[in-house]
């Protein structure tokens, strides 16, 4: 049964209406002589109902996906903190070394750094125990110099220009987002040689830490000093090593000067 359409014709199959439903909006309103048809018009196309079963606001699923990541990031970095480097280099012993068999539980080899492979198996496990600790601190920086960075102007910029999504971060928030990551992997690294001693008496490694204690203990003064001066000179030239690779990587800090 023919229906009376104000799109033209019958059934809506007329010129206006294709016109109007192909968002041709001068043409499509030229065809009318008044405005009482237009807005006839208008109000069919409001009236009809169109299957959104499928559909979903995607804002809330973004904004619930990332409160949902932020806690667990969260968790992880207190989880992390509450780790001790003693408890955590037992487990690892225990998992690594003792069942599984992988790794030695500790030591060093007698040829020293003459028999690379041997070194590297036995600093093997030392190195994630580091490693793990230093990343518990160094994960709520990285998490919010990446927030930082999607939410700028530059990279929405560069995407409404045509880049992807991930070309976009890689080659504008990728450099943009490590200047403060550096800063504070610096920090753990230099704080990490004297700060390493209890993993190293787990792993009974001969390293600065262990040396320093030993030589307090037994009031060698000038292993002390030879330390003390060899931990301070590492520190100071972690700092400089950082601060060069903030500025080779971030253009507008190498017109800076740092004055105290």
């Amino acid at each position: 049964m023919a229906t009376n359409n104000p799109l033209g014709g019958q059934g809506g199959a007329g010129l206006q209406g294709s016109r109007l439903l192909q968002l041709d909006f001068p043409q499509s309103l030229a065809v009318y002589d008044d405005y009482a048809a237009a807005q006839k018009a208008v109000d069919f196309l409001s009236d009809q109902e169109f299957p959104v079963e499928n559909c979903m606001i995607v804002g809330t699923d973004l904004k619930q996906v990332e409160r949902i990541t932020g806690r667990l990031t969260t968790n992880k970095v207190a989880l992390g903190g509450a780790l001790s480097g003693l408890w955590l280099g037992i487990l690892i012993v225990t998992i690594f070394a003792i069942n599984l068999r992988l790794f030695p539980s500790g030591g060093f080899p007698l040829k020293g750094w003459s028999s690379f492979g041997e070194a590297a198996v036995a600093l093997a496990l030392p190195v994630l125990t580091v490693a793990l600790v230093i990343a518990a601190s160094l994960l709520r920086y990285v998490r919010s110099a990446t927030q930082d960075v999607i939410g700028s102007d530059y990279l929405r910029t560069a995407r409404a220009l045509g880049s992807g999504y991930v070309a976009a971060l890689l080659r504008h928030g990728l450099r943009n987002g490590a200047v403060p990551v550096i800063s504070i992997l610096g920090i753990e690294l230099a704080t990490s040689f004297l700060g390493a001693v209890v993993i190293e008496k787990v792993y009974a490694l001969p390293g600065l830490g262990s040396m320093l204690l030993l030589a307090i203990s037994q009031r060698d003064y000038p292993d002390v000093q030879g330390v003390l001066f060899v931990s301070t000179l590492l520190v100071l030239l972690i700092g400089f090593a950082a601060d060069l690779v903030q500025r080779l990587i971030d253009p507008r800090l190498r017109g800076q000067v740092h004055t105290a």
